[in-house]
């Protein structure tokens, strides 16, 4: 018999899966927003008032829950109002954070609101705390969402949307114990105290208000942000949102420590299991910080938030080192796909996750040169676990041999099979990693007794660890669609190797 079993309770439900936790993030970085999204009502790529068809088409498909904007380190030197009113007055600025680019601001609020329509997805907006001011984001929620009858909503209606946008999301600043503002957890208390005094629901859509949570399991940092905004903070903290990348730190501390991790596209076998492994720590940062907010809201009533997360490889040679560009290879799937299996397992934990980026930075769902565009590994995870969103986490208990492996001199043990449960109607959705590089994984899985009318099998894999897309071969790597005929009570499945596998059962 198999060493490896998988066995699911669905007498035992975690807790339901927020759809937000599938979210996206798009800054103005590189070529995110400008080529990405935004080529404007002239150009020769088919767009829709200027934002291109071919991305709107492929990011729709994935069900986008919500999309965080415009930054990321950008959104704390952003002024909202460079970017209403006509294209042709809007002023020019230098993006002091991702190669003093010049921003020319057309891509802004009505832009970016109509992306999100066009795609499916709720907006969440990043307000400027780091150089802004609290009267300039507490006018920004009022021109996106008060229906009656002043300056700033006549304002919204000349530039071209007489209703309100119904905003609900709002981060008050970004990473403001770094690029936000280099403020200490007191001092960011203080300020978020302050700016949320003035963020008012004008309107009929009550406001989320994200607080900036820590840099990687910075378990300080929360707790004495919470100890400093503790008499004062119901209701004005609805989520805290940690930033977690998976990169690899040298002893000083450093990240991006390719010794580690290889680059995007070349690494050893060793290196391919650390960066799963070092993905795998955002189940320690869910667990510690959650527990963390605990000791001061026993009753959950601020939701974890982890709104920048995924792989952050070396610059790639040939693209400008602060654009962040980088390839997309089976790899980042697995960790991609471990990482919403970790979001899923604690259901009851997390309430939104927003991979970085959405095109053409970092952990990238599209990547587009010209006309050009094509999908990545990380895009098909998001299709492939879509049928989690909104399901209830069912307990999975996986028991699997662990992969020792040796890097620099110290010995790891990385799991070999991870994965988690989810029930949805009638449907029961078991996604399952085999992290393996050359071993398939004989599994012995045990659904409880229930009984299958049918099941499909999708399968994420490459020819070899490597295996990437490219404009060349734009289908390289692709979800493999297969029936399986599942008998009643335990039945064996092997997972193929470095794979992600979706079954979906129908009950």
């Amino acid at each position: 018999m198999p060493e490896h079993h998988i066995s699911v309770n669905l007498q035992h439900a975690v807790g339901q899966i927020n759809p937000n936790i599938y979210g996206h993030f798009a800054e103005h970085l590189g070529a995110c927003i400008y080529e990405g999204i935004w080529v404007g009502e002239d150009s020769p790529i088919p767009n829709t008032n200027g934002m291109r068809n071919d991305v709107i088409a492929a990011m729709k498909k994935i069900a986008p829950p919500v999309i965080r904007w415009p930054g990321g380190c950008f959104a704390d030197d952003y002024h909202w109002r460079d970017g209403i009113g006509p294209r042709d007055s809007r002023p020019d600025r230098i993006n002091i954070w991702w190669g003093e680019d010049i921003e020319n601001n057309h891509f802004g609020t009505h832009e970016f609101l109509q992306f999100c329509r066009l795609v499916g997805a709720e907006p969440y907006l990043v307000g400027n705390v780091g150089s802004g001011t609290p009267g300039e984001l507490r006018d920004w929620v009022e021109y996106c969402n008060f229906a009656g009858d002043s300056t700033l909503s006549r304002e919204r209606a000349a530039n071209g949307s007489p209703e309100p946008f119904g905003v609900r999301y709002w981060g008050v600043g970004n990473e403001n114990w770094g690029c936000g503002g280099s403020f200490d957890p007191e001092d960011y208390a203080a300020a978020y105290r302050q700016f949320s005094t003035y963020l008012r629901e004008f309107g009929q859509t009550p406001l989320y208000l994200i607080a900036c949570g820590p840099r990687n399991n910075d378990i300080d940092w929360t707790l004495r942000f919470l100890e400093k905004l503790k008499p004062a903070w119901r209701p004005k903290i609805h989520g805290f949102a940690a930033h977690y990348y998976a990169r690899a730190r040298d002893p000083q501390g450093r990240e991006s420590y390719s010794a580690f991790t290889g680059t995007a596209t070349d690494y050893t076998d060793a290196q391919w299991y650390y960066q799963i492994y070092v993905g795998l720590e955002m189940e320690r940062l869910v667990m510690q910080q959650r527990a963390a907010m605990d000791s001061y809201d026993p009753d959950r009533q601020i939701g974890l938030i982890v709104d920048e997360w995924g792989t952050w490889h070396p610059p790639t040679e040939g693209h400008h080192p602060r654009h962040l560009w980088q390839q997309n290879t089976i790899r980042d799937a697995l960790v991609a796909a471990t990482t919403l299996d970790i979001f899923n397992r604690h259901a009851d934990k997390v309430v939104m996750g927003n991979i970085a980026q959405t095109i053409n930075v970092l952990q990238a769902m599209i990547l587009t040169d010209g006309d050009q565009m094509l999908t990545t590994p990380t895009y098909h995870v998001y299709d492939m676990y879509q049928a989690h969103q909104g399901g209830q986490s069912i307990l999975l208990q996986v028991d699997s041999d662990v992969i020792p492996f040796e890097i620099n001199g110290k010995q790891y043990d990385l799991p070999a099979l991870s994965g988690s449960a989810s029930l949805k109607g009638r449907t029961l959705t078991l996604s399952i990693v085999n992290s393996h590089i050359d071993q398939p994984i004989e599994t012995t899985i045990d659904l409880g007794g229930i009984k299958i009318k049918q099941a499909e099998l999708s399968t994420l894999v490459g020819e070899d660890i490597y295996s990437h897309n490219t404009f060349a071969a734009p289908s390289q790597v692709e979800p493999r669609l297969t029936s399986l005929d599942v008998p009643d009570g335990e039945w064996v499945h092997t997972f193929e190797p470095a794979s992600v596998n979706v079954i979906t059962f129908t009950l």
